[in-house]
Formats: C-alpha cells, structure tokens, sequence
C-alpha cells in the first residue's frame, strides 16, 4: 500500500529542510571565512569593507605564516601530546571501563559517580592547582606533565564512553565463548573486542581532537620554546601586529590533521554509533 505526502507533510519536511541548511551555513561560515582569508591577498584581509567571495587567490600566505615563526615544532609537539594521550588515555580508559561494566565490586557505584562528577568540574578552576602539583613534581615545561594533565579530563569521557558500548555487548557473547574452551582474556579478545573496535575509533578521534585543539593549558604550563601548535596559533603577531591572512593560512594548515583523520576513520565513527548491536 502506498502512502502520498499531504500538502502538510510536505510544508514540514521543507521546513526542516530549511533548517538544516540554516544550521549548516551558520556552523560552516566561520571554516568558510577562515579559508576565504587563507587564500586571499594579505592587503584584502584587513579591508575594513571585505568581500564575501574571494577576490584573488594567492598562496604567499602559506610562506610567509612558515617564515614568521617556527610551525614543524608545535606541530610535532602537539602531535607528540595528542597520540600520547591518546594511546594511554585507550588502554587505561577501556579497562577501566571494562572493569566498571562486567565486574561486581564494592563502591562500582561510587565509581561511576565519581567519573561523571569530575567531568563538571569546569578545567579553568584546576589551573592554579594543577600548576602547583606539576611544579612539585617537576613536570612543570614538560610534554609529559601536559600529557598527564591532558589525561586527567579526557580518561573520565573515555571510561564513560567506552563502559556504554561495552554494556550493550551481551554477556552471553562472552560466556558461549568460554564454554567453546576460551579463557576470559580469549574471549574479549575474539568477541568483545571486534565488536568494541568502532566506539573504540570514535572514542580515539574525540580524545586526538581535545588534545589537539586545547589551548589554556597548554599556554600555562610550557614556555615559549615548547609551545605547541594552538599557542604558536594565537601568539602569531609579528612587530607590525598581527597579520591576519597568514594567521588563518596557519589556522587552515593545523586544521589538516584533524580533518584527514576524519577522512580515514569516518565509516568507523560512523559505526560507532551502532557498537555492540547483535541481530538475535
């Protein structure tokens, strides 16, 4: 039997048509403008009347954000950073959350609460704190300090993220696999773990991406020589001030990482949605 939209079905199919492509140009109009600029002369880049289109397309904006400051160096220290955290963050974080998800143990609750307690904590009110401990510990203008408290934000997200997937992957998956002759490591590795493989992906993207984008502290807590891509980004000012084409030439070029691994891992992302489903 075949159904035929009403005259109102269809007004309100456009109309959310409409508005979502008015949230998609109001979400794409600053990454829009940060090209137009990227690509444009410098001396229309400060045009106090600027063109919506670009009125030339130059590439000098590329060189010269290369030549005013060193950028392979907080490139490669932020990249250091994020996969450090990354790697660490996975390992600890999936334990974790397997242990809060399939083991019974006294205060789990407590746990669990405590891990989305620390998530509202707003990160500007540790700076002070977490200065003073990184300085006893001689962490302070260190990659590995930063590492460290980058961990301390994203690791709660990541047992929380990852416990969700892991409890919608039946039990039974595991225990028809340990009566096959498996020890409880096999299991997961051979069952759960094939299942878990595309939260784990998303999970890693999100992690890469705060590391990669975090800019307070990483502004407090190394000096000028360790600085990292997002701090080199916002001190980009040379002595006659700041020049703004080079400046999104330098903001489209560290936009690049996060973009190609979007590109790479997109279909798992994508099923990472959906982890742990079982057709019965």
């Amino acid at each position: 039997m075949s159904t035929v939209a009403t005259p109102g079905r269809r007004k309100a199919k456009a109309g959310w048509n409409l508005l979502g492509l008015l949230v998609f140009v109001i979400a794409g109009f600053p990454v829009y403008w940060m090209l137009n600029t990227a690509f444009k002369p410098a001396k229309d880049a400060i045009d106090p009347d600027p063109s919506l289109l670009p009125t030339g397309i130059t590439l000098s904006n590329f060189s010269r954000a290369l030549d005013i400051a060193d950028f392979w160096g907080p490139v490669g220290r932020s990249l250091i950073v994020s996969l450090s955290v990354v790697v660490i963050g996975m390992v600890v974080g999936l334990l974790a959350a397997l242990a809060i998800s399939r083991f019974a143990f006294r205060g789990r609750k407590i746990v669990i609460v405590g891990i989305l307690a620390v998530q509202m904590i707003p990160l500007v009110a540790m700076i002070i704190p977490v200065f003073l401990l990184l300085n006893d510990l001689d962490q302070y203008d260190k990659l590995s300090g930063l590492i460290i408290t980058y961990l301390t934000f994203i690791l709660p997200f990541t047992v929380w993220t990852l416990r969700g997937f892991i409890v919608n992957i039946p039990k039974e998956l595991e225990e028809a696999a340990m009566v096959d002759g498996c020890s409880r490591t096999g299991a997961f590795v051979r069952v759960v773990f094939p299942l878990l493989a595309p939260g784990l992906v998303a999970t890693s993207v999100y992690g890469f991406i705060q590391a990669w984008n975090e800019y307070l502290y990483a502004l407090m807590l190394l000096s000028q020589d360790h600085q990292t891509a997002t701090v080199w980004l916002a001190n980009f000012t040379t002595q006659h001030g700041t020049e703004y084409a080079p400046m999104m030439a330098g903001a489209t070029m560290l936009a690049v990482p996060i973009v190609a691994l979007f590109l790479l891992v997109q279909r798992k992302m994508a099923a990472g949605l959906t982890a742990g489903a079982v057709k019965g």
